[in-house]
């Protein structure tokens, strides 16, 4: 029957996790990673210096553990309070002007409604949150109240706390690897999974496809891309619709790294269309969409979850070498190729200020050992074979 399928394709077996466990390698790079991943997810609830808090009195200060505390987080609850009681009528204004009034108007009202919310947040230096992270952050006044950790990494030349940027940097970073590289597996396993699945011309027309697109310096694609979406006109109308330049960002990205994915793609299903269980759907009428995503697809999950271990690193360096251009993540964002960028700028052959390039390599660097060998513990545990070529 079509639906009794191999299920080694489908879930990471008993024998694999066994085998990844025993290696111990893959395992602690599984560990740095959970830690990188959930130090990322609730940075908002740690008590670190708003990452965008200006102080050019302390600009360049070293790193310093003495004293430990500081009682310098001045978010205002009265503040937070005032701007939740304005918020129901800014509201209504916004539904009311999108009802009666033109596009440039509610632009306005929402802009108005967005000042209301994040003003208490940014008058201590948070960059723009949204409402998970304001939650957090209002959760961490009730926890720790006024006290946050000293500049144990130092400080840049904006007098900013180069541990709490580091911090908020791995949020964006991750999120582009991980947004990214889900646009591409998406955009990849369907056309390879097709071109394999059809065959004949079609195969041949979209391979072509993707080895003409292979010659073309992605760099300059980007480039053009960014561009062309940042020009005021084409950047107004997106706004309308709520897409800022991060989010282009991140699907311009993804759209860039899919042709390694179909490549595999397309060699396995060509291995796996001629089993017994594909053969056996075809005598039931199921459709090709139906056995490529229902019965193949399903099969690749080993080889699909190795990929996405191997290309989220090359996505977070991507975008680490576009911010560090200037082409990526933009003030007052912040991303560690953005923070590598402003270390850069301020050292000079007459003073070096270390810490602002070594805490952003290490967490780009831990990050990036970590999810490779990872994949390389993920693809041993699916084909031990592997291990002794």
């Amino acid at each position: 029957m079509p639906d009794q399928q191999p299920t080694a394709g489908v879930s990471l077996t008993r024998d694999a996790w066994r085998r990844l466990k025993r290696n111990r390698v893959a395992m602690i790079a599984l560990g740095v990673l959970v830690t990188v991943v959930l130090l990322a997810i609730f940075t908002p609830l740690l008590p670190l210096q708003p990452p965008d808090r200006h102080n050019t009195a302390i600009q360049f200060a070293r790193p310093t553990a003495s004293p430990l505390w500081l009682e310098t987080f001045d978010l205002d609850p009265a503040e937070l309070a005032a701007s939740a009681e304005r918020l129901p009528a800014a509201r209504r204004e916004l539904a009311d002007a999108r009802l009666n009034e033109s596009g440039e108007i509610v632009r306005q009202k929402k802009d108005a409604l967005s000042s209301i919310t994040q003003r208490p947040y940014r008058r201590v230096g948070f960059t723009t949150l949204g409402p998970v992270s304001r939650w957090m952050v209002r959760t961490r006044l009730a926890l720790f109240g006024k006290w946050e950790l000293n500049s144990l990494c130092g400080r840049d030349e904006l007098g900013r706390d180069v541990l709490s940027r580091v911090f908020w940097g791995a949020r964006i970073s991750l999120v582009v690897g991980l947004v990214a590289t889900l646009v591409s597996l998406v955009i990849g396993v369907t056309w390879g999974a097709t071109a394999g699945y059809v065959g004949g011309w079609v195969d041949d027309a979209m391979m072509r496809t993707v080895d003409v697109l292979y010659s073309i310096p992605f760099i300059f694609v980007v480039i053009f891309l960014l561009t062309i979406l940042s020009e005021d006109s084409i950047k107004d109308w997106l706004e309308g619709w709520g897409i800022d330049r991060i989010t282009i960002f991140y699907f311009v990205v993804g759209a860039i790294y899919w042709l390694t994915m179909a490549r595999v793609v397309r060699g396995q299903v060509i291995s796996l269309k001629n089993e017994p269980f594909i053969e056996a759907a075809r005598s039931l009428g199921v459709t090709q969409a139906g056995i490529i995503f229902r019965h193949l697809v399903p099969n690749l999950f080993s080889v699909v979850i190795v990929y996405l271990t191997l290309t989220i690193p090359r996505v977070i360096l991507f975008e680490a070498f576009l911010s560090f251009l200037g082409l990526g993540v933009e003030p007052p964002d912040v991303s560690w190729g953005l923070l590598a960028n402003e270390g850069i700028r301020v050292i000079t052959p007459v003073r070096t200020y270390w810490w602002l390039i070594l805490y952003p390599s290490l967490g780009i660097g831990a990050t990036l050992f970590a999810l490779n060998f990872l994949g390389d513990g993920l693809r041993d545990a699916f084909d031990p074979r592997l291990r002794n070529r």
